[in-house]
């Protein structure tokens, strides 16, 4: 008898919001993905069995600055987006927003061009763009160049309109130092994802732009306002609400576990929560540097860093801070999985059933044993 497909069993499935024991992964070029009961697998599927350790969808990773030795900034093109898409590809990610840091006007509009013809093309796993900048505060620019960083203008504003209808996804890292409450609220409804960043913004100021609909927060605890005993600042305002998300860089060198922990009890909606790696050229190669807007980026210890000892980027992959997550932080696998799938995917305006495992699944992962105790991610597939 010909096989309808293949069962997938003896692990651990997380469906990208909840995790299940005793279940079987059915995947056939037919009828797509179900979760079943290890007891109801058809008998006309081929039968995989897993030593242990957990199925997840794809991973879903909204800052990707870049991978495979390629930096976003230095090749917004096709090509360049191609090779970002590789590496990360091989580390488990099966949608990203390319990354673009404070630049040029000539290249932000490069990397936008880029995207929608990426797109176009269906280079896989090319879900939209996020700017990263460069509409952000000098006062905490990070490893961003200072010298382009600058308030947004009404053709900012008209460049970014039109490309939220070129892209499926447009996230846009922005601070109240260069942006208006204005220009939030007209971003906002013209569909553009803003998030909060690289800002020294009061907690006022920061709920003022929340209301103005901001929906984000950049990589919580780095390059913003602290939580300080008379100034909560934008940390303070992020785990305040509930209504607000938060990227964060579970590489146990952003954020310290213990830093995540509290945060995590902190906030109404910890749900909202999501990972991402900010990864940057080295991902998925063995580089141990690149340039970085003219300054040399050294990789040592998982750590990227300028000259000076500025973080430069992360040098993370989902798996690793899956393992940060569940073992460093404390966090549950259930929610970390859910972290690197479906709340990421809860952001983007167009969803396209990424982080979730359904029928139309394209992409599931297996974390063997070892994870989260390692970056060990493999493709389950029909074949």
């Amino acid at each position: 008898m010909t096989s309808r497909g293949k069962a997938y069993s003896g692990a651990q499935i997380h469906d990208g919001r909840r995790l299940v024991i005793g279940h079987s992964l059915l995947m056939s070029k037919d009828e797509g993905c179900r979760i079943v009961p290890d007891t109801d697998v058809p008998p006309a599927y081929e039968g995989v069995t897993l030593q242990g350790g957990v199925i997840t969808p794809g991973f879903v990773d909204l800052q990707v600055n870049g991978g495979r030795g390629v930096l976003f900034n230095d090749a917004p093109s096709v090509d360049g987006l191609r090779a970002i898409a590789d590496a990360h590809q091989g580390l488990g990610t099966a949608a990203f927003l390319p990354t673009l840091i404070t630049d040029t006007p000539t290249a932000t509009r490069a990397a936008i061009d880029a995207v929608s013809a990426a797109v176009a093309e269906r280079v896989p796993g090319i879900i939209g763009l996020h700017l990263e900048g460069p509409h952000l505060s000098v006062a905490r620019k990070g490893a961003h160049d200072g010298a382009l960083i600058r308030p947004m203008t009404d053709d900012d504003m008209a460049l970014l309109i039109d490309a939220t209808e070129r892209l499926p996804n447009l996230m846009v890292t922005v601070a109240p130092e260069s942006v208006t409450l204005d220009q939030m609220r007209r971003l906002s409804d013209a569909g553009v994802i803003l998030s909060l960043g690289h800002t020294d913004a009061d907690r006022a100021t920061c709920h003022a732009a929340f209301d103005a609909g901001v929906r984000c927060v950049t990589h919580l605890f780095n390059a913003m306002s602290q939580l300080g005993s008379r100034e909560p600042g934008l940390v303070g305002a992020t785990l305040e609400r509930e209504d607000v998300f938060a990227g964060l860089i579970a590489d146990a060198v952003h954020v310290h576990p213990a830093s995540i922990r509290i945060a995590l009890a902190a906030k109404p909606r910890s749900d909202r929560v999501f990972l991402v790696t900010d990864a940057m050229a080295p991902a998925g190669s063995e580089i141990d540097h690149f340039v970085l807007s003219g300054r040399e980026v050294f990789r040592k210890d998982g750590r990227l860093t300028l000259a000076d000892g500025t973080l430069a980027g992360a040098d993370l992959d989902m798996a690793t801070a899956l393992d940060v997550m569940v073992g460093q932080v404390g966090d549950s696998l259930e929610r970390a999985v859910t972290r690197a799938t479906a709340t990421p995917t809860a952001l983007l305006r167009e969803k396209g059933g990424l982080g979730v495992i359904e029928a139309s699944t394209q992409w599931v992962n297996y974390l063997p044993p070892t994870v989260p105790t390692g970056a060990v991610t493999t493709r389950l597939s029909v074949a």
